[in-house]
């Protein structure tokens, strides 16, 4: 895919990329095996991705660095695994991911790997125990939780790929 292909199916058709893809997900689940994967495939069919270097995340926060990779990604694809909603950093990823596909037309595709997306929409099981553990932190910022939970919303009503058992459903 090149920068400029297909430019008509983005609202904003000016914008020039520097990724094709960024890769939205939680390291210590799907790192080394799904993730990694999908990184390879898409690098053997020469589409430039984004991937996160495990040495960058060490504070809380999101970094300029992977904020300037988002925005400057045509499509994020979002990994949503069992434990992606324990990362507040995933969620910031994601929140700032919607904010592109509406602002700037990007074009965002939710994997659902071994997760429900109903689970996501509704924030039970695992996403709503992360989210009542995040909102238990002192001194969290509960609007940053009302976005992370807009966000995984928005993102579970999102037509995907479901990743279940090793099978894409």
């Amino acid at each position: 895919m090149t920068h400029e292909e297909d430019s008509s199916s983005s609202p904003n058709s000016s914008q020039a990329w520097t990724y094709d893809v960024f890769l939205s997900f939680r390291g210590d689940d799907t790192r080394h095996g799904f993730t990694g994967n999908l990184y390879n495939a898409l690098y053997q069919r020469g589409i430039y991705t984004f991937i996160d270097d495990e040495k960058l995340k060490r504070g809380e926060e999101i970094s300029p660095t992977l904020l300037k990779a988002i925005e400057e990604s045509r499509v994020s694809i979002v990994v949503f695994s069992e434990n992606y909603a324990d990362s507040g950093w995933c969620l910031d990823e994601l929140v700032t991911i919607i904010e592109c596909m509406k602002s700037k037309g990007q074009w965002v595709h939710p994997v659902f790997y071994n997760v429900d997306p109903s689970d996501i929409r509704h924030q039970r099981n695992a996403v709503g125990d992360a989210l009542a553990e995040h909102e238990k932190k002192p001194n969290i910022d509960m609007e940053r939780v009302k976005k992370w939970r807009s966000a995984m919303q928005e993102l579970a009503n999102l037509s995907g790929s479901h990743f279940k058992f090793g099978y894409v459903l």
